[in-house]
């Protein structure tokens, strides 16, 4: 009985579940990545596998199965970020265009062509956490459909010039979305960033905003973003970042600074692609 309870946990995988280690040797133990708010894990399907959900418990599941170097930026998650860093959950996919876009060898062509698929995955989930309010359609065959619309007040704002990447992701899923820019870029005395341009929606304070930056390095540009929008009325809980990859350090600062702002991004790790804007724009 339990050698059939085991295979059909293997035939019919949860998207979301961290399924338990209890394979025999013959696969290595996949990453399993979950949002940071999800506290709850799996169960597991075995007495045995009692103890290692309730250790993971208490850790937001950033990285799991983790190799040594990304294990020392577990503590830094758990005891200063919480809820508001999301994760994308990991699969194959996901992991296969990190791999690319990482890759030094990889084509111009094929680096826009798989950072374009990871930041439609990001804007989709970003999507995920704008507010909705409840609707009733009439279908061609005359029934009423119970459904759901994005509630008026949305745009999107691209820190240039790396963020404007992620620009056509967004109007890709909402066409007629308005969508504001900032230029910030480093002093050459003081090594300090600084906002050399910014444009919005007049009424942008009245919006939710998905703000867009693609690699979260030490996070200074994106908290002078911030400051930016806070200056036009924008309350930090309404600023969702969308972003590609982080670091510990920019994820760990940006949310000292703002512990309202929300950060979507598909990875944590020590070392990020910081060659992305070259590579994107072909500047490199």
């Amino acid at each position: 009985m339990r050698e059939i309870t085991l295979d059909l946990v293997h035939r019919m995988p949860c998207h979301n579940q961290q399924l338990n280690n209890v394979n025999s040797g013959q696969e290595p133990p996949m990453k399993q990545v979950r949002f940071a708010n999800n506290s709850s894990g799996s169960t597991g399907s075995n007495s045995s596998s009692s103890s290692s959900s309730s250790s993971s418990s208490s850790v937001p599941a950033v990285l799991s199965n983790s190799e040594p170097t990304d294990a020392t930026i577990l503590p830094v998650i758990q005891d200063n970020l919480g809820p508001q860093l999301k994760l994308l959950p990991l699969n194959d996919q996901i992991r296969e265009l990190q791999t690319i876009i990482r890759d030094k060898t990889t084509s111009r062509g094929d680096f826009v062509f798989c950072a374009d698929r990871l930041i439609r995955l990001v804007v989709e989930e970003g999507l995920n956490q704008l507010p909705y309010s409840e609707c009733t359609v009439t279908t061609p065959t005359g029934y009423k459909y119970e459904g759901v619309k994005f509630e008026r007040g949305n745009c999107g704002v691209s820190i240039m010039r790396s963020g404007e990447a992620m620009e056509q992701g967004l109007r890709d899923c909402c066409r007629s979305i308005r969508i504001g820019k900032i230029l910030i870029q480093s002093d050459e005395e003081t090594q300090k960033a600084k906002v050399y341009y910014a444009k919005f929606p007049p009424d942008v304070y009245r919006r939710k905003v998905l703000l867009m930056y693609p690699i979260l390095s030490t996070g200074n540009t994106v908290i002078e973003a911030v400051r930016v929008l806070i200056e036009h009325g924008v309350q930090p809980r309404h600023i969702i970042l969308l972003s590609l990859f982080s670091t510990p350090h920019g994820a760990k600062s940006i949310i000292q600074e703002f512990p309202d702002i929300t950060i979507l991004t598909t990875e944590v790790n020590p070392v990020a692609p910081t060659h992305f804007g070259q590579r994107y724009f072909g500047t490199d």
